[in-house]
């Protein structure tokens, strides 16, 4: 099914809003594909625009490329039905329908710790977001935050320090390490 979880990622004008409604309509990406034009119509949101560019979908060589890099790289794609997806990112209208995440953290934990802030800390930003995650070390958390410059960055080599789980969101592909400089810190994470 991963195939169709990826190319209804892909298809013009679905988005992540309309992917969900309707996997939640037919239950998996592979029957949206299979769907006649009236079926999908049905679906609301969902006019002759979308049931035709899912109909006419061909970008297949990108597909086979996703998965060749997914295999590569030992990415884990997250499709929003899998059991490893985050179920609080549900909650969102707009969540992303397939995440990819490479590592080993419970994403569904109990305690998670969102920590973000500026790029361009003070020192008492720096000392307090350190003190922050020690004071977190001995409980059962989760730190997430963006792998930025800044607060991110100091808020994952705390939590790494203090051996906590923690995750980066990057809003990029997995490709790529931006900024460059975290490239190491995103091996210890």
């Amino acid at each position: 099914d991963l195939f169709y979880q990826i190319a209804l990622t892909l298809v013009p004008t679905i988005g992540d809003v309309r992917a969900k409604a309707l996997v939640s309509h037919f239950g998996n990406a592979a029957d949206i594909f299979s769907a006649r034009i009236s079926q999908l119509q049905k679906i609301e949101g969902i006019g002759f625009a979308q049931a035709s560019a899912i109909k006419h979908f061909k970008d297949f060589k990108r597909i086979e490329d996703e998965i060749a890099f997914i295999e590569k790289f030992k990415v884990t794609p997250l499709f929003m039905t899998d059991a490893a997806y985050p179920k609080r990112l549900l909650n969102c209208y707009d969540s992303p329908c397939l995440l990819y995440y490479r590592g080993n953290a419970d994403l569904n934990k109990n305690n998670i710790v969102g920590i973000v802030g500026t790029r361009n800390h003070s020192d008492y930003g720096k000392q307090q977001c350190e003190k922050l995650v020690d004071d977190l070390k001995n409980e059962s958390v989760l730190i997430v935050s963006g792998l930025a410059f800044g607060i991110d960055s100091i808020a994952h080599k705390a939590a790494v320090k203090h051996q906590l789980p923690t995750v980066g969101v990057v809003a990029h592909g997995l490709d790529r390490m931006y900024p460059a400089e975290n490239k190491a810190l995103a091996k210890q994470m």
